[in-house]
């Protein structure tokens, strides 16, 4: 997708915990189509960042402008939206897939009604519509279609993390949020739910941000890099200048502790 409008423009967001500074003064500008890594330690702010674009937390300052052209609400700073707005809005083109899949799956309920849960936010009650969409969206994730009836909680993590993927995805969302999707796992399951983001995003052009503490994830599949320390962004550029030419010293020392 070629276009000189950003997707995603964040600007000044700061934020603190009583009196821990989470987010001091960040400033983000994604493209659409491309995959924008985040790394840093633990406590960096990384995690605290993709809540406030995932509009789960709204900052004590900041402007968070989405490039969705005939969304109401979405011309103006979203962090101003009422809470029931920054729902809708968030749901419908928003995905989000979380570290541990407990916090966005229901783990009783089948692998595909997880997935028709979110169908239904668009509205969408025809049970077969429902069963279609949701085999479409799990197939997408490369989620076997025979266990689309087993609950989340009989399924191993690699497979838990792909009916997240397909929930996420299900209603086309402008942007995926990816929070340390591949922690947890075993090498080679890793390396195959790497392998069906990068699927999505060559066949969908799906726009997303990966936060990873791994730097051989961010590596692999970002296109820029984003390096947070302490709640601010210390560095940033393309993949290539940043693993290969870091400029910050917290910057030089991750890539050094890496290799």
């Amino acid at each position: 997708m070629v276009t000189d409008q950003p997707l995603i423009r964040l600007d000044g967001v700061s934020h603190r915990y009583g009196e821990v500074v989470a987010l001091q003064d960040v400033g983000l500008t994604v493209w659409p189509g491309e995959v924008l890594g985040i790394v840093g330690e633990s406590g960096s702010g990384k995690s605290t960042l993709l809540r406030m674009l995932n509009l789960q937390e709204v900052p004590e300052a900041g402007d968070y402008r989405l490039s969705l052209p005939g969304v109401p609400g979405a011309d103006g700073n979203l962090f101003n939206l009422g809470r029931f707005a920054r729902a809708q809005l968030c749901a419908r083109h928003i995905g989000i897939v979380y570290q541990h899949p407990h916090q966005g799956l229901l783990m009783h309920n089948s692998s595909s009604g997880n997935v028709a849960e979110r169908l239904l936010i668009a509205g969408e009650r025809r049970f077969a519509a429902l069963r279609e969409r949701g085999q479409v969206a799990l197939e997408a994730s490369e989620f076997p279609l025979a266990r689309m009836d087993a609950p989340p909680v009989e399924l191993s993590g690699g497979m838990q993390q792909r009916v997240q993927l397909a929930k996420a995805i299900a209603l086309e969302p402008a942007v995926l949020l990816l929070d340390e999707p591949t922690t947890g796992l075993d090498v080679s399951v890793q390396a195959l739910v790497l392998d069906t983001l990068k699927h999505l995003q060559r066949d969908r052009r799906i726009t997303m941000i990966l936060v990873s503490h791994d730097l051989g994830v961010i590596r692999t599949m970002a296109d820029r890099v984003v390096v947070m320390r302490r709640g601010q962004v210390v560095e940033q550029g393309l993949a290539d200048q940043v693993f290969q030419d870091p400029q910050h010293p917290y910057s030089q020392q991750l890539v050094q502790a890496k290799l």
